[in-house]
């Protein structure tokens, strides 16, 4: 009996100690990441922000103004006429917007024009791209460098400015909504409105930072609000626990860096025959959430509602309203980041990535909420980010010790055990052993690498006195990665 254990108990650890096949090389999708290539340019800007510094606010005041006007005069021109994505204009509003970024940056008493400004350049973009095909790079690539870049620019003037002068709060298009409503972060959010946010996990920035067109957002939740009691909430996929149903308290419970209202635009023809839709829809949502429990889709794969990733949640709640959401998909086409993904269960890389939603022009931005004391913390983790996948496309595998996958194997047992009870373990449902040991690792080479870029800002501020802008951030994430060797310890 006691060889009949013992060889039994053998057999399980030889098992358990099998290695884990290696994923497929994944098909990634067709497409070639975006690049700026213009490190001049940027080297240009950091020169531009040391004279207006240098000359003082006083002397740099008419410069600001004239950009100013330049800015909103091609705004109004922008906004007189229908314009293609590859118009002079847009070029020329993408030259006034940086040009004017170091010189607030330098005086950042005019950051509230500059707020105003690039909001203003964003509607005017977005009202644009309503008649673009999105389906077209030129227009991918216009709504990118306008949308993302804007945005960019703004922050880098923020982190310039003393703690606690830089608003937390941007309101952009006061779309109208006749559904029920509640307010979270000072804003009133509607029923049917989508969140899109930045949590401050290191895999929430490789969510933003891992496709064709890095972003700021990580992940995406549908707002419910019950008409009769007013008690607002939000469907959201979690990695960790699948489809649920949160309060606005406890959606805010998870760290937000970053958190933007969208709502569908009033005038579409089904919003104008039926205004009540994304109500229907989000009710919808929570129903079946709460009906049944929904594992979280690792796959990606956005057109089987049967599991649900966070972008799926509202995709799919809104296809039952026959509104197809982001228009154009994300794609997924470096290699290096592709492998990774993979192994941790992706197997579709032309998909929905919560960053990719605010260019859908079905769609408003009603607002945009950021932390300020963190932004400077979120950029370090992009720079990373970026750092890393650069590596990836290099050959830098997330690899693991062997011996450690035996105990994830256990690990994965006893979360499975508690998932079929309807409790969360330590790995997630839809992870494997191995794909939970790929995330540590991911993890704590960002961790290392992060800790060594912190130090390395420090330095900097202490040697130039100004708070490093990304593309230096970059090249610090670089050093800093170098530094613990490829891959990292």
């Amino acid at each position: 009996m006691l060889l009949v254990t013992g060889l039994a108990a053998l057999a399980a650890l030889l098992f358990l100690l099998v290695p884990a096949p290696e994923p497929a090389p994944p098909h990634t999708a067709a497409g070639t990441p975006f690049a700026w290539h213009q490190d001049e340019r940027w080297k240009a800007l950091e020169a531009s922000f040391l004279r207006a510094r240098a000359d003082g606010c006083e002397s740099v005041a008419p410069r600001i103004e004239a950009t100013l006007r330049d800015g909103r005069r091609l705004l109004a021109a922008a906004a007189s006429r229908q314009l293609e994505p590859k118009s002079a204009v847009f070029d020329e509003l993408e030259r006034a917007t940086f040009e004017l970024g170091p010189m607030v940056g330098a005086c950042p008493g005019r950051i509230p024009n500059y707020i105003d400004l690039v909001t203003t350049m964003r509607s005017v973009v977005k009202t644009q791209s309503r008649r673009w095909d999105m389906g077209q790079l030129a227009t991918r690539d216009r709504l990118y460098r306008m949308l993302y870049a804007g945005r960019a620019a703004v922050e880098e003037a923020m982190l310039q400015a003393p703690r606690g002068t830089v608003p937390a709060l941007v309101r952009g298009d006061d779309e109208p909504s006749v559904t029920p409503f509640a307010e979270i972060l000072g804003v009133r959010v509607h029923s049917g409105d989508v969140l899109v946010s930045r949590g401050g996990a290191p895999t929430s920035a490789l969510i933003a930072r891992g496709n064709d067109y890095p972003g700021n957002f990580s992940h995406v939740a549908l707002v419910h609000v019950d008409g009769r009691t007013g008690a607002a909430s939000v469907v959201e996929a979690h990695i960790e626990r699948g489809v649920a149903v949160a309060t606005l308290s406890e959606y805010l419970a998870d760290v937000k860096l970053w958190v933007m209202v969208l709502r569908l635009r009033a005038d579409l023809p089904r919003m104008a025959a039926d205004p009540t839709l994304p109500h229907q829809a989000a009710t919808a949502a929570v129903r079946e959430a709460r009906g049944h429990h929904i594992p979280y889709d690792f796959s990606m794969d956005f057109s089987d509602h049967g599991r649900l990733f966070c972008s799926e949640v509202a995709s799919a709640a809104f296809e039952r309203i026959g509104i197809t959401l982001w228009m154009s998909l994300s794609r997924i086409s470096s290699p290096g980041l592709a492998s990774w993904l993979s192994g941790f269960g992706v197997t579709h890389f032309e998909t929905q990535e919560p960053s990719d939603l605010e260019y859908d022009p079905q769609l408003a931005v009603v607002a945009e909420w950021r932390d300020p004391t963190t932004l400077l913390a979120d950029h370090v983790d992009n720079a990373v980010v970026d750092a890393m996948l650069e590596g990836a496309e290099r050959g830098d595998t997330l690899d693991y010790a062997w011996t450690l996958l035996a105990p994830a194997r256990l690990a994965k047992l006893y979360s499975s055990a508690l998932n079929s009870f309807g409790f969360v373990g330590p790995v997630p449902q839809g992870l494997s052993a191995a794909g939970a040991l790929r995330t540590r690792r991911f993890v704590r080479t960002h961790a290392q690498v992060r800790d060594r870029v912190l130090r390395l800002v420090r330095e900097f501020e202490r040697n130039r006195g100004y708070v490093p802008p990304y593309w230096e951030l970059v090249k610090l994430a670089r050093r800093a990665h170098s530094q613990i060797g490829g891959g990292g310890g």
